[in-house]
């Protein structure tokens, strides 16, 4: 059998929370890395204190019956950088509109994608 980390190792862990409004009221919250790991609330505090409580459970499940506790994927880093295919006639209207703004294509294409998001 292979060592692992304490209990109190996994708990002490922070992990990324998702939050979505629930379109019948309240929120639900889940934890991606652990599968599985969710739940809702009526106003954002209680649902926050839902998602901690259920985190600990789900650790603490896990550590009791000797499943694997992923650790948490924070750390993801991206490099700007994004190969794109898409048809060629979205390809020239885009170059078009570039050029009108007299803006490069990347620098265009970049602040339709952030206006988009926003």
């Amino acid at each position: 059998m292979t060592s692992r980390e304490s209990l109190e190792y996994y708990l002490s862990l922070a992990y990324s929370v998702t939050l979505d409004p629930d379109p019948e009221g309240g929120y639900v919250a889940h934890i991606k890395d652990l599968s599985g790991c969710f739940t809702q609330g009526e106003i954002l505090e209680e649902t926050m204190a839902n998602i901690q409580e259920a985190r600990e459970l789900w650790i603490e499940t896990a550590y009791e019956m000797g499943d694997r506790i992923p650790l948490p994927n924070n750390t993801i880093e991206y490099s700007g950088k994004l190969l794109l295919r898409m048809p060629k006639s979205l390809h020239r209207d885009l170059a078009h509109k570039a050029e009108v703004e007299a803006v490069s294509l990347n620098q265009y294409i970049s602040s339709v994608l952030s206006r988009s998001v926003s």
